[in-house]
């Protein structure tokens, strides 16, 4: 769980991950004194140096309000409407992160570009690639591209889940189970709650179920028209002894019982018409009709042989009805509704019986997750307590080295499970109650605290922005933190605002802000300075005098070596109007 065989803060072989985004280029407009500014960026360790007063502090506070800062209109350079703020990143696309919305660049990399508008007496505006963005949207992005350290500066490190990130990244904390088993937990619980309602709920529900049921199918119901035909038996056996006698006399009217008999008179016609053939058909015709009532009168003798009273048969009949009208007037209009709703009472009853034992087989799954979550806390929780240790003796050792003699570094970890609570703790002076780096005091001794910590960790963000990091030090400590910035840049894009030329010194890349006046109007220039530029801006930093040549010698030194400054191949200087 935790990989022992780390390096010392200053081991060359600590591995060195490649950044996912890095500055390429940003462009500053109206802003403070600042009234059009292109800079151009490099990898590594890059210094902006000036007189105090110049507007170094402006370019990191342009690079806060692309990170969402807050943005007073005040900052809009006077008789200005509105100042904007746009830069550019560059990274591998491989490596971009879809959630960042990188778009192809023209070197078949991946771009993101970040604008902020700040109108005078108005509200700012944001873009991402140049989609209008609400606010959140783009500090959110630019907490994956840039960290601020410095007075009044956004510094992700003081937020307890950043410690924590940090934390395991440094001791090797592998996550993998607990985040795994964290996101099976949570599923597992999700499907429990989809089967709606708790176990009791469901029971009840399957009481009733079955108790319907039961009811429809004691019915007994086989036929749909057997009420129809109920109904006909119950009017027979209700009124038995009237119909008989109805029929009786009908009979009467047939059979030649009475001297007007149907079947005599019909008998008598047929007579007549006997023997002529000419009316042969209609002879038919008059006997067809009379083995019709033929046919009639013997079903009329059947009603009067056979109607009996049946007082029972007539109740059972009346109670079968009734069973049946409770029926539909519980569960359907009529007898096919009733058996089509007992079809869905089937259907449901057997879902839920399933879905109970889902339920159930989900019941122990969750307790074999719970186990399993556990014993993944516990071992990622073990693993943070057995490296807070060694990171802070770590990043305590590397703040002596800074100027920090007297700093005390601890990290906590707190809480149940996996130990979460993860909280970096800064006491910088002797005497003074160490506090978390949430409450710590801002300025130099916490930028340089976050150097330290970043020192001492393998990742981190594309873009490193130090200011005031060298605040309060000078000789062999501004050298050790010039040092330290300077292997940092091995591993992350780093810009530092510095006074101290052995901190401009050991950077990759130097460009200088200075104040010019025109017009009536004070304005800040930029401009990249390399090979003797950068001697005499060097110069201008040790002893106030760039034409000095003892300081142009130290600068020199300090540079490593006594002739021409190197800063690498000259750069397009800043783009001024």
């Amino acid at each position: 769980m935790v990989d022992s065989r780390r390096a010392t803060p200053d081991s060359a072989d600590r591995p060195e991950p490649t950044a996912r985004y890095q500055l390429d280029e940003l462009r500053v407009r109206n802003l403070g004194v600042i009234d059009d500014v292109t800079l151009t960026f490099g990898p590594g360790m890059t210094v902006l140096t000036g007189e105090t007063g110049a507007g170094k502090t402006l370019v990191v506070e342009a690079l806060g309000l692309l990170l969402g800062r807050k943005a007073d209109p005040s900052v809009v350079r006077a008789g200005e409407r509105e100042a904007l703020v746009e830069a550019r990143f560059v990274g591998s696309v491989a490596a971009a992160p879809d959630r960042l919305g990188g778009a192809p660049g023209p070197d078949g990399d991946s771009e993101i570009v970040l604008s902020r508008s700040i109108v005078s007496g108005g509200r700012s505006r944001a873009w991402i690639n140049g989609r209008m963005a609400p606010l959140e949207e783009l500090a959110t992005l630019g907490d994956t591209l840039v960290e601020l350290h410095g007075q009044r500066l956004h510094r992700s490190l003081v937020h307890a889940a950043a410690q924590r990130r940090a934390l395991d990244d440094y001791g090797g904390v592998d996550r993998t189970e607990l985040d795994a088993a964290r996101v099976d937990l949570d599923r597992l619980i999700a499907e429990a709650r989809s089967l709606g309602g708790d176990a009791a709920q469901r029971a009840r529900e399957e009481d009733l179920l079955r108790y319907q049921l039961a009811e429809i199918d004691g019915a007994g119901i086989e036929d749909p028209g057997e009420d129809t035909r109920l109904e006909e038996e119950e009017d027979r056996l209700a009124a038995a002894s009237s119909h008989r006698h109805a029929a009786a006399a009908a009979l009467r009217h047939l059979d030649g019982t009475d001297p007007s008999g149907a079947m005599d008179l019909l008998a008598a016609a047929a007579g007549e018409l006997a023997g002529r053939p000419p009316l042969g058909r209609l002879e038919e015709r008059v006997k067809a009709v009379m083995a019709d009532l033929s046919d009639l009168a013997m079903e009329l003798r059947g009603v009067v042989d056979t109607w009996e009273d049946d007082p029972e048969r007539l109740e059972a009949v009346r109670r079968r009805r009734q069973l049946l009208h409770e029926l539909q007037r519980k569960y359907g209009e009529d007898l096919s509704a009733v058996t089509a709703f007992a079809e869905e009472l089937r259907g449901r009853l057997a879902a839920l019986v399933d879905q109970e034992a889902r339920s159930a087989r989900l019941e122990g799954d969750i307790a074999v997750a719970r186990a399993r979550l556990e014993s993944a806390q516990r071992a990622v929780a073990a693993a943070r307590r057995n490296a807070a240790p060694a990171l802070a003796a770590e990043i305590e050792a590397t703040l002596r080295g800074l100027a920090m003699g007297s700093a005390r570094f601890d990290v906590t970890v707190e809480g149940g499970g996996a130990g979460d609570q993860v909280t970096f703790w800064l006491g910088a002076n002797p005497g003074e109650p160490a506090l978390p780096l949430a409450k710590a005091a801002s300025g130099g001794e916490l930028a340089r605290t976050m150097l330290a910590v970043r020192l001492a960790l393998t990742a981190t963000a594309g873009v490193l922005v130090f200011d005031e990091v060298d605040a309060g030090v000078g000789g062999e400590a501004a050298t050790a933190v010039g040092a330290a910035l300077a292997t940092l840049g091995r591993r992350a894009q780093v810009l530092v605002v510095t006074h101290l030329a052995q901190v401009a010194a050991q950077a990759d890349q130097q460009w200088t802000v200075r104040k010019t006046e025109g017009d009536g109007r004070t304005r800040s220039v930029v401009e990249q300075v390399v090979g003797e530029d950068r001697v005499v801006e060097l110069s201008r930093m040790l002893s106030g005098s760039p034409d000095s040549r003892s300081a142009r010698e130290h600068a020199r030194e300090l540079l490593g070596g006594g002739g021409p400054a190197s800063g690498g191949a000259p750069r397009p200087r800043a783009r001024q109007p």
